[in-house]
């Protein structure tokens, strides 16, 4: 798969507008910045990702980036996590069973594989009739740096 470099540096997969064509989606300028950003920083909130995409695009309104978002998390390209307490960020990593660890102090959000492989990797007590399909689960904690900082 070829690759080419963005005006920000970041190094984009020569697979971003297939990928989109293959959801249905129109390979936009901002569609094809946000998922190649995404691609190498995961876990980046809404605001990240607009300051990113405007480094590496010019003019594009938040309102626009949300939008890419939206279609891109509707459409599985993106998984958008939504730690209590902290903004939602959002990720390209959509095709496997994975988990997140998520710093309470500074909201770093770190991918943990689900240590039984497949969905779900937990059994509810009950299911109340439900037939489910995945389970998501955040570990809470504090990431290193917030740690060395309080002492």
């Amino acid at each position: 798969m070829a690759s080419r470099t963005t005006s920000g540096g970041q190094v984009a997969e020569g697979g971003t507008r297939e990928r989109l064509r293959a959801v249905g989606l129109r390979a936009t300028a901002p569609r094809v910045a946000v998922l190649d950003w995404l691609s190498s920083n995961p876990h980046s909130t809404a605001e990240q990702v607009a300051g990113a995409v405007r480094r590496d695009i010019g003019s594009v309104s938040t309102q626009a980036v949300y939008d890419v978002l939206h279609a891109c998390t509707a459409a599985g390209l993106l998984r958008r996590i939504e730690p209590a307490g902290h903004p939602a960020r959002f990720e390209s990593r959509t095709a496997d069973n994975h988990h997140h660890l998520v710093c309470r102090d500074c909201g770093r959000t770190e991918d943990v594989d689900c240590v039984h492989g497949s969905a779900p990797c937990l059994t509810p007590s009950t299911t109340a009739g439900y037939s489910v399909d995945e389970a998501e689960i955040v570990f809470w904690g504090y990431c290193p740096d917030c740690r060395s900082a309080e002492q």
